[in-house]
C-alpha cells in the first residue's frame, strides 16, 4: 500500500498544479514504478466514489438488480482509471512523449484523491440545493477539473492549451459515453 509520505507527497503535488506552480510536476517521480504505484490511488478514492455513487442512485429509480449495479459500477470505476492511460499511451508514442509518460499519468491519477474529496463534499450539498444552485455547483466542479486536468497537461508534458484541449476531450467523451451506456444499461431514470 501506499506510505502516508507518499499520499502527502502525492496530493501535495496535485494540489500545486492548481497554483500553476513550475516545480509541481518535481513531486512525481518520472519512473515505471512510481507511475505503477499511482494506480494504488484507486483504492484511496474508491471508498469516495462509493459514496458519490449513493448519492447519485439516492434520487433514482433503477430497473436493475443490487448485485449488477455492483458489478457493472465496478467495472466503469475499473475502465475508467485504465482508459486515458491507454489511449495516451499510443499518443504520446506517436507524439514523441514518451519519456514524460510516467510523471504525466502519476499526477492525473494523484489528481484523483483530491478531486474526488472534494466531490464528496460539494456534490451531497449540491444534491440537497435548489436546481440552480445544484447546476452552478456542478458546473463549477467540471470547470475546476478541466482547469486541473489542462494545467497538468501544459506543465507535465509541454503541450499548449489548444492540443491540452484536445487530450482533455480524448480523456473526457470516452468517460462520458460510458456513462451514458451504464445509466442505459441499468436504467436508470433521475428524478426531476
Amino acid at each position: 500500500m501506499l506510505s502516508a509520505a507518499e499520499i502527502a507527497r502525492g496530493v501535495q503535488g496535485a494540489l500545486v498544479f492548481l497554483w500553476r506552480d513550475p516545480s509541481a510536476p518535481t513531486y512525481f517521480d518520472n519512473t515505471t514504478e512510481a507511475c505503477l504505484r499511482s494506480f494504488r490511488v484507486m483504492v484511496l478514492v474508491a471508498p469516495l466514489h462509493v459514496i458519490l455513487l449513493l448519492v447519485r442512485y439516492s434520487s433514482a429509480t433503477v430497473a436493475a438488480e443490487d448485485v449488477e449495479i455492483f458489478f457493472v459500477e465496478a467495472l466503469s470505476y475499473i475502465v475508467e482509471w485504465l482508459l486515458f492511460p491507454v489511449v495516451f499511451h499510443e499518443i504520446a508514442r506517436r507524439q514523441g512523449w514518451l519519456d514524460r509518460y510516467a510523471r504525466y499519468i502519476g499526477a492525473l491519477n494523484w489528481i484523483n484523491l483530491p478531486g474526488m474529496a472534494l466531490a464528496v463534499v460539494f456534490v451531497p450539498l449540491a444534491h440537497l440545493a435548489p436546481p440552480a444552485i445544484s447546476s452552478l455547483v456542478s458546473i463549477g466542479l467540471q470547470g475546476l477539473f478541466f482547469y486541473w486536468f489542462l494545467v497538468t497537461t501544459r506543465q507535465v508534458i509541454g503541450a499548449g492549451w489548444l492540443l491540452s484541449t484536445m487530450l482533455l476531450v480524448v480523456s473526457w467523451v470516452p468517460l462520458a459515453f460510458i456513462s451514458f451506456l451504464i445509466a442505459r444499461y441499468l436504467g436508470v431514470v433521475t428524478a426531476a
